[in-house]
C-alpha cells in the first residue's frame, strides 16, 4: 500500500539524516520507497533553494508553491501510483512556518497549498532549541531563514500553526524528537509507524 509521509520542522533538526535512514530501512524491509524533499531538485525547486537571498515575500511563496505542485504531478503521485511509500523532506507545514516568517499572510499560504495532496503521516522532527543553535552552527546556514535564534521561533511556529493545518486536512504531527534520541532510533520509531499505518490498509 502506498502511503505518502512527510517530515518538517526547524532548521538542524535531523530532517534529511531521517529522510534518508526511513528509506534505508523501509528499503531493507522490501517496501518500495522513494525519498525526496522540498524544495525540489527540479528547475523551480532549485531556484527556490538555492536563491532565497534573491526571492522573498509573496514571490518565494508562490515559487514554492508552484514548485510544489510540479513536484506533485511529476514524482510524488507517479510515485505513489506505483505502490511506494513517499518520503519527503519538508513539505506545506514548513512553507506554513517559513512563509509566516516571511511576512506573507497566513491566509494566502493556505490558498495557494489548498490542493497540494495531504500526507497519510505528517511528522515534525525537532529538538530543544539550545541543541538546534548548536547544529546550525557546526553544520552552517543553508538559508537567510536559519540565523541566531530562528529555531526558537520556528519550533513556536510549528505548534501555534498545529491546528490551523488540521483544519487544513493535515493529520497531527507525529513528533520525534532528535535531541533525546539517535538517528537511528528515531528513523526505526517512525519506520515503525509507517509499517503500522501500511498495515491497516
Amino acid at each position: 500500500m502506498s502511503l505518502f509521509v512527510t517530515l518538517d520542522g526547524p532548521g538542524g533538526a535531523g530532517k534529511s539524516t531521517l529522510v534518508a535512514l526511513v528509506a534505508e530501512q523501509l528499503a531493507a524491509a522490501g517496501i518500495p520507497v522513494f525519498a525526496t524533499r522540498e524544495p525540489s531538485d527540479g528547475p523551480l525547486g532549485t531556484v527556490a533553494r538555492h536563491q532565497t537571498a534573491t526571492f522573498s515575500g509573496t514571490a518565494l511563496a508562490c515559487l514554492v508553491a508552484a514548485d510544489r505542485y510540479h513536484h506533485l504531478a511529476a514524482e510524488i503521485h507517479p510515485a505513489l501510483a506505483g505502490g511506494a511509500v513517499v518520503v519527503c523532506d519538508r513539505y506545506v507545514p514548513s512553507s506554513y512556518v517559513l512563509q509566516v516568517r516571511d511576512g506573507v499572510p497566513l491566509d494566502y499560504i493556505r490558498q495557494l497549498n489548498a490542493l497540494a495532496a495531504r500526507p497519510d503521516l505528517s511528522v515534525l522532527v525537532t529538538a530543544a532549541p539550545a541543541t538546534l543553535e548548536q547544529r546550525l552552527t557546526v553544520r552552517g546556514v543553508h538559508s537567510r531563514f536559519e540565523h541566531d535564534g530562528s529555531s526558537a521561533i520556528e519550533a513556536q511556529l510549528y505548534d501555534e500553526l498545529a491546528d490551523v493545518l488540521a483544519e487544513d486536512g493535515f493529520p497531527p504531527y507525529y513528533r520525534i524528537d532528535t535531541g533525546e534520541v539517535p538517528p537511528q532510533v528515531a528513523a526505526a520509531a517512525i519506520t515503525d509507524r509507517i509499517r503500522r499505518l501500511s498495515s491497516r490498509g
